[in-house]
């Protein structure tokens, strides 16, 4: 960490009202001016900042950013961020010239009266790094824990402090940026579970490894971004969809898996209320299977990315090592909508292990009251029998025998289904086993996945993969 972790949110503050070629605006919705009241109270303000507002009535809103039917949302955010930007450089076409600018702007819904809601919002950072060039965006999504609506707004004024000294002096260090970012606010108090930065001055930051910091860092258990490489908040992205997903390691991404997918999402679009247009296919990675001799390697994470985007998926990436947990927490998301996992016959074993849950007071039994208590339905891909190499599915599931009854009343109750349509030429393939191939520089792992993955792991030499060189003609 650098020393400015040391300094108070005042100091930070001051820090950037004595920086004079520092100059920008604030715009503040849903929690008071709590950001900029931290730079008025430091002193020094009046060269630093241009003006502090806030539409706290619609209509003034609405008349500022153009009519919205979501206020606390990303789309709104961006609309301030652009317009009180522009609003300053036409105001002051001099200053513009002599001062690095920057506006920062939030739309919260902090907790209310009764505290029946979840306090979060949308918080952005339009920046220049240097006289008269294009402005950088810095936009992330919290939560917000406080138990407190003044407790709520005090953690927002620490946030923003930190966001925009974070971006002001460490732009170019990403461990020290978030480091800063998130000082003298600890987890059960503030969640970051979206972060994304883009102009000028970051064409070379790959916003998938930010977002991988954020899990790995505890800042947040789950985020996810699409085939574009784009991060986003997954209530947002996932808001009224049905979801289905599959967890995996995906190292690499194999035709079974496809089969899987593809198999799965048939099945999946058979159940009631299920369309083609309102479903999110997700691909999650778990911080456990993204590591490797005990570290997380960025290479390693980004290239599995490529090859899911490559194929048209939007990835996750979770702490959630418990099924139970990812399912309850995603669950949470699709509320009334309907959610689907694909799993392995295998992976069945753990979930149905009393072990599994020493953890939970209700043991096994909350397990799968958080786990299927909500619209959730399992489906079950088969595999070929370790031991005897006949086919293990659904219909033969070996567990404990005074579990067989639990088993029968997840069929009854469509809980658990057994995919079905399945391709048994593939079910010999093992991602260890490809892998393997790969590092060796063999050529018959090319028949283990899909057209599209083996020419992204020649281009890019993905997973250990080398072009043989040509031989010396003498």
């Amino acid at each position: 960490m650098g020393l400015d972790n040391k300094l108070t949110t005042e100091e930070k503050a001051l820090k950037i009202n004595l920086t004079r070629d520092i100059y920008g605006c604030f715009a503040e919705i849903g929690a008071g001016q709590e950001v900029v009241a931290n730079f008025f109270r430091a002193g020094g303000s009046s060269g630093t900042i241009a003006f502090s507002q806030s539409a706290y009535d619609m209509k003034v809103s609405d008349s500022m950013y153009g009519e919205a039917s979501r206020y606390v949302c990303e789309e709104r955010l961006v609309t301030m961020l652009e317009t009180e930007f522009e609003t300053m450089k036409f105001r002051l076409p001099e200053k513009y010239k002599e001062a690095r600018f920057f506006s920062f702007c939030n739309t919260v819904e902090s907790l209310n009266y009764h505290k029946t809601n979840q306090g979060h919002g949308w918080v952005g950072l339009r920046f220049q790094l240097n006289l008269e060039t294009p402005p950088n965006d810095i936009i992330l999504h919290i939560k917000m824990h406080d138990i407190s609506h003044k407790a709520q707004q005090e953690s927002l004024g620490i946030l923003g402090v930190n966001l925009i000294h974070a971006a002001f002096f460490y732009n170019d260090d990403l461990d020290k940026f978030l480091d800063n970012l998130v000082h003298r606010l600890p987890r059960d108090r503030m969640e970051i579970d979206m972060l994304r930065v883009s102009g000028p001055d970051f064409e070379n930051t790959d916003n998938r490894i930010i977002a991988l910091n954020l899990v790995k860092r505890g800042m947040t258990d789950a985020t996810m971004f699409d085939l574009c490489g784009n991060v986003l908040q997954p209530a947002t992205a996932l808001y009224k969809r049905n979801i289905l997903l599959m967890r995996g390691r995906f190292r690499p991404v194999t035709k079974v898996h496809i089969d899987m997918i593809e198999t799965g999402l048939n099945h999946f679009m058979l159940e009631d209320e299920v369309e083609s247009e309102n479903v999110s296919v997700i691909f999650e990675l778990t911080l456990k299977d993204l590591t490797a001799d005990g570290k997380i390697l960025d290479k390693d994470f980004v290239d599995r990315a490529e090859l899911l985007g490559s194929l048209g998926y939007t990835v996750m990436i979770s702490n959630y090592l418990k099924h139970y947990k990812m399912v309850d927490y995603l669950a949470s998301i699709a509320k009334e909508k309907k959610m689907g996992v694909i799993l392995g016959i295998y992976n069945l074993h753990s979930i149905f292990d009393e072990r599994y849950y020493d953890n939970l007071p209700g043991g096994l039994l909350e397990a799968f009251g958080r786990g299927f208590g909500h619209n959730v339905k399992l489906f079950v891909y088969p595999a070929i029998d370790v031991e005897s190499g006949e086919m293990y599915s659904l219909e033969n599931l070996r567990i404990p025998k005074h579990l067989n009854g639990l088993l029968q009343y997840m069929k009854d109750n469509d809980k658990l289904e057994a995919i079905e349509e399945f391709d048994p030429k593939l079910l010999s393939i093992m991602s260890d086993d490809v892998l393997s191939k790969i590092k060796a520089n063999a050529t018959n792992w090319e028949d283990d996945v899909p057209e599209q993955v083996v020419k992204a792991i020649k281009y890019y030499e993905l997973f250990g993969f080398h072009q043989p060189k040509e031989p010396l003609i003498v």
